[in-house]
């Protein structure tokens, strides 16, 4: 099939309805690029599945606050919170959080060590900076928490906005990457003085470890190289578990009841990063529900193409003969004569001047020229997506899609969030 056509190309449709009502259904991940709507649409599938009769709770990495206040909360943190006025009449309810990194990280250490030592890792200044910042902690706190969730039973559907990355397919490589640090090699070897304990872990140090701790030293400072050192001899016992839990929670992903939505925008980035993350998805055997694609435009008038709305407007802003006393002003010989009937009434003819204000585009017109213009510059928009969207569908044409059509303005409540449940659910007509 051409891509020179909008249309050519059709996906299967992503039905959302059955999706969120399925029991089976125990957690959906809304994964994609920044800035393409996903905390949105994930806010909005917790919305949806809570008045369809779900337990719900969405899981939000750090959400706008505008949206915490479409939800009616104040504020959004660690600990799940019930939204309000939400239509219970089917049994459902909606809780939502917004993930903490530091404090989950806490909540882990207090949980797998025992109160003294948990006390010396929470006060090293090193922890301190890695659970505050450290690459990939985010990512991998994400799904800690998605691992306590789901150990809870509290609710039957978890929806999970994943961190705003740089690339959409840090969330599944960050805990892997935060593993093999906790596991590597240089962790291990700085661990091996304290396993040796006493005397002989400082004899070890001092004698095989002298040059390297140098180096170290020059570079990470001697200060911070016994930080590290503190840290890791507190956490020795623990590094095992985050390796566990990441294998787990990954594990639990790929199990049946796990959902995959992939979400971008219209535009070519965006779809370029949503195609590397389906592959990446089937490549490690993930789940894929399909494709949410947000923000779409439409028209009420597809019939009028961007071309023929532009020739109306142009025929529309051009000066035409104005009639003046019964005849018309003959523009040709510049004067105000009267030549259509080849009657005069007595009146003196009027100015060139005065026959060109008779001439200019009435309000009217102007008006309806420059609607026409905006109408051509959406068809414009219209089918550059269209050609974007087919080029996805070409590569990928067995992923079922959703077309969300773009709201007039942001959400900002409960009824925002509704209307785009009602357009991921295919409530809503196409065009915006």
């Amino acid at each position: 099939m051409s891509l020179e056509n909008p249309g050519d190309l059709e996906s299967p449709v992503l039905a959302i309805d059955p999706l969120l009502d399925d029991p089976k259904t125990r957690i959906i991940v809304c994964c994609g690029s920044g800035g393409v709507g996903k905390t949105t649409t994930a806010a909005a599938l917790g919305v949806r599945a809570a008045e369809r009769g779900r337990k719900c709770v969405v899981l939000t990495i750090d959400p706008a606050r505008r949206l915490a206040q479409s939800m009616g909360l104040t504020e959004l943190d660690n600990t799940p919170r019930p939204v309000t006025d939400i239509d219970e009449s089917a049994g459902g309810t909606l809780h939502a959080m917004m993930l903490d990194m530091k404090r989950t990280f806490d909540e882990v250490v207090l949980q797998h060590s025992d109160p003294e030592r948990a006390r010396a890792i929470l006060d090293n200044p090193f922890y301190q900076s890695l659970s505050a910042g450290f690459a990939g902690t985010q990512e991998y706190m994400a799904m800690e928490k998605l691992g306590q969730l789901r150990a809870l039973d509290a609710w039957d559907l978890i929806i999970v906005d994943t961190p705003p990355s740089r690339s959409a397919l840090d969330f599944l490589d960050a805990p892997q990457r935060l593993g093999s640090f906790l596991d590597g090699k240089f962790i291990k070897l700085l661990m091996a003085p304290a396993k040796v304990g006493g005397r002989a872990g400082m004899k070890f140090l001092n004698v095989g470890m002298s040059m390297m701790t140098g180096v170290l030293s020059k570079v990470m400072g001697a200060h911070l190289l016994g930080d590290v050192q503190t840290f890791i001899a507190a956490m020795d016992t623990m590094f095992g578990g985050f390796r566990k839990r990441a294998d787990a929670t990954y594990k639990l992903l790929q199990a049946p009841g796990t959902a995959f939505l992939v979400v971008a925008a219209p535009e070519r980035d965006a779809l370029r990063e949503a195609a590397y993350f389906v592959e990446r998805l089937a490549a490690e055997r993930m789940p894929l529900a399909g494709l949410v694609l947000n923000r779409v435009h439409g028209s009420g008038a597809p019939q009028l193409t961007a071309e023929r709305a532009l020739a109306a407007a142009q025929a529309l802003e051009e000066p035409r003969e104005n009639l003046v006393d019964g005849g018309i002003v003959d523009r040709e010989a510049g004067k105000a004569d009267i030549v259509a009937d080849g009657t005069d009434d007595g009146t003196d003819p009027k100015t060139p001047a005065e026959a060109a204000d008779d001439m200019t585009i009435p309000p009217e017109q102007r008006l309806a020229a420059g609607l026409l213009r905006l109408h051509a510059e959406r068809m414009r928009v219209v089918a550059r997506e269209r050609r974007t969207r087919d080029r996805f569908v070409s590569v990928h044409p067995e992923v079922p899609m959703v077309d969300v059509a773009a709201l007039p303005g942001d959400v900002h409540d409960l009824d925002g969030l509704r209307s785009i449940g009602e357009r991921l659910a295919g409530d809503h007509p196409a065009a915006a």
